[in-house]
């Protein structure tokens, strides 16, 4: 869940501050992109290189580096936090940030934050229980803010209760679970197809296409970022999945495909068939490397199972199936037909003809057409934009 995010992880004085380093690491291994931002008292408590290394990047402490002649902007990285964590967060900064005190860095950040911001308090157990911090607690809920609840326990003033920082993979298990619940597409099973199919001539030689798989890859991450439960059939491709949650099923052939779609769409919400699946294969596949003799050679071939028709055919009511039209002429035309005949929900038709877009680029031009025929032209972009434009259509027909 944490994977890819970026996060601001505020440290105030506390002597948990020490956990901060478990923090940090287990953020980092999560696939996060942290940056510590620490109060000028927390750095007395663990250093600020100890924190860098962990999170490989410089720590902020102050509005200015003097190192460096940078201002460290705390609009900007407001605006870059996917997550705000103050972790451990004292007392005086709970009061402070109720009542809309900025007189250090992190608290500026927070007074500019546009993302959820976690705070898992440490203090003593009398400190925990008064009355103003309860106030401020409860303000600071008021605004928005998620309490990560302090653990009980020994305190480090030798008394035994209310206000230990949670532990490090307590907070890690609490992040997961709240983003985990607010995902678009939590719980639902998605199949995704990518790049292309060969089909065998011989051992050595197969038929196939320029498809790279990138555009499928882009949209399986897309999906699990989502929350979705993917499963990707992949035809050969180099690509790789950013987003480990993706069940990768890697096939070959055009029957292989099938196969597995087939297996698998029943049990799915959604199915995007971005593969560019081969129309035909060779009607008999020599066993042996064919040598080469004759002046002309020529392959019989025979129609492979149209995957996108059959699916559509076994579409059940609240089901969704989108396809793609990969064109080079008549382009809103073929992809229409294509929309009609293979009962689709929405088809994101690309054309050859327009530069940037196709196969093996990085960037996709696309036009969504969906069952009412409503259109939708998207600019050129990167095939990332683009499975987030496709991934918000998906959200759209299942929210209906």
């Amino acid at each position: 869940m944490l994977e890819g995010k970026n996060i601001v992880l505020g440290i105030c004085g506390s002597i948990a501050a020490y956990k901060s380093a478990l923090l940090v690491r287990l953020l980092v291994k999560s696939g996060a992109n942290v940056q510590v931002v620490m109060t000028p008292d927390s750095t007395s408590f663990i250093t600020p290189l100890t924190l860098s290394t962990l999170s490989k990047k410089p720590v902020l402490v102050d509005y200015f580096t003097p190192e460096n002649g940078e201002w460290n902007n705390h609009v900007e990285l407001g605006l870059w936090a996917d997550l705000f964590i103050i972790a451990p967060a004292s007392a005086n900064t709970l009061a402070k940030m109720a009542n809309g005190i900025c007189d250090n860095l992190l608290l500026a950040i927070y007074l500019s934050a546009k993302c959820d911001v976690y705070v898992a308090p440490a203090m003593d157990l009398d400190m925990w229980k008064h009355s103003s911090t309860q106030a401020n607690i409860s303000k600071l809920q008021s605004y928005g803010n998620i309490l990560i609840p302090p653990g009980n326990g020994e305190l480090a003033s030798g008394l035994h209760g209310e206000g230990r920082m949670a532990e490090p993979d307590e907070i890690i298990t609490f992040l997961s679970a709240a983003i985990k619940k607010k995902l678009p597409l939590i719980n639902q099973k998605i199949l995704v197809t990518a790049g292309p199919t060969y089909e065998a001539i011989d051992p050595v030689r197969f038929i196939g296409n320029h498809s790279s798989g990138k555009m499928g890859f882009a949209i399986a991450d897309e999906l699990a970022s989502l929350g979705a439960e993917v499963i990707l059939v992949a035809g050969p491709s180099a690509q790789v999945n950013k987003q480990s949650s993706v069940k990768r099923i890697d096939v070959t052939s055009a029957a292989e495909m099938l196969e597995a779609c087939v297996f698998h769409f029943k049990n799915s919400k959604a199915c995007i068939m971005s593969a560019a699946v081969a129309d035909y294969t060779p009607v008999n596949v020599a066993q042996q490397k064919i040598k080469k003799k004759d002046a002309n050679f020529s392959i019989d071939l025979k129609k492979t199972v149209d995957i996108l028709g059959l699916l559509g055919s076994q579409k059940k009511n609240g089901q969704i199936l989108a396809g793609f039209a990969l064109e080079t002429n008549d382009e809103e035309k073929n992809a229409i037909e294509k929309l009609e005949k293979k009962n689709l929900d929405f088809i994101v038709l690309n054309s050859l003809n327009d530069e940037g877009a196709g196969f093996k680029n990085d960037t996709n031009k696309i036009t969504i057409i969906d069952s009412q025929l409503q259109k939708t032209v998207y600019n050129l972009k990167s095939k990332e934009a683009v499975a987030r434009d496709i991934c918000n259509k998906i959200i759209e027909l299942i929210k209906g």
